[in-house]
């Protein structure tokens, strides 16, 4: 048995309506996270974000790349989080722009390696794919490590017990990857803030693989350093 620890848990919402499915159905997620966390005495600290508290400071952002104090708070709480919960309704066959503009002014950075459980509510079944078409792709460019179960709900899905199952292990594989390594070994040794390690791997067990090279920088995205 592990000792005890304290897990950070961000739970994210897009949803506009009030009471709305999306919540609820982050909230069915993180409830269950933090029941299975504390079968081992663990801790949870949630953090709830409602993303429409920032649609007042998001066109602003969109265009200036510039982040107002409410989206700096959600980077913060997402930089600083063990794991993630983010939820999106779907609307017309692709999930809500508020989520993804909000993932459009963040640093690339904030979710290396962080654990993130995908959901998503439709009024119909038929957009059941766009947890694996769209927000795992999405998510798999900001390095997030996303769990191998997504959540989806429909209207119908809510009176069905194998609902809770999925939910179940959803937040069991959730809990796996936010007590293992996998956040740290990414982000690299104390100092490197978000930035890959420059070694993952062991040279000793022959794997040994310089991340911070020029070449690792411009495949994820960053810049040379200057030349003196």
């Amino acid at each position: 048995m592990t000792d005890p620890r304290i897990l950070r848990l961000a739970v994210v919402s897009a949803g506009v309506s009030d009471p709305s499915s999306t919540g609820l159905l982050a909230d069915r997620a993180s409830e269950r996270f933090v029941a299975l966390a504390a079968e081992t005495g663990d801790r949870v600290v949630v953090d709830r974000v409602e993303l429409k508290g920032v649609l007042p400071e998001l066109p602003a952002a969109l265009g200036s790349q510039l982040l107002g104090p409410r989206l700096t708070a959600v980077a913060e709480i997402l930089a600083a989080a063990d794991a993630v919960v983010v939820a999106t309704p779907v609307y017309k066959a692709g999930p809500s722009a508020l989520l993804t503009g909000v993932l459009q002014v963040l640093d690339d950075d904030v979710l290396v390696g962080t654990p993130v459980l995908l959901a998503a509510t439709a009024g119909t079944p038929r957009h059941a794919l766009v947890i694996d078409d769209q927000l795992r792709g999405l998510f798999a460019y900001l390095r997030a490590a996303t769990t191998p179960t997504g959540l989806f709900a429909s209207g119908d899905d809510w009176q069905d017990p194998a609902l809770a199952g999925r939910v179940d292990r959803a937040a069991r594989e959730l809990l796996a990857l936010a007590r293992s390594e996998v956040r740290e070994a990414m982000r690299g040794a104390a100092g490197r803030g978000a930035g890959y390690a420059s070694r993952f791997g062991s040279a000793a067990n022959g794997v040994a693989v310089d991340l911070d090279s020029d070449l690792m920088r411009l495949a994820t995205g960053g810049a040379l350093p200057p030349r003196g």
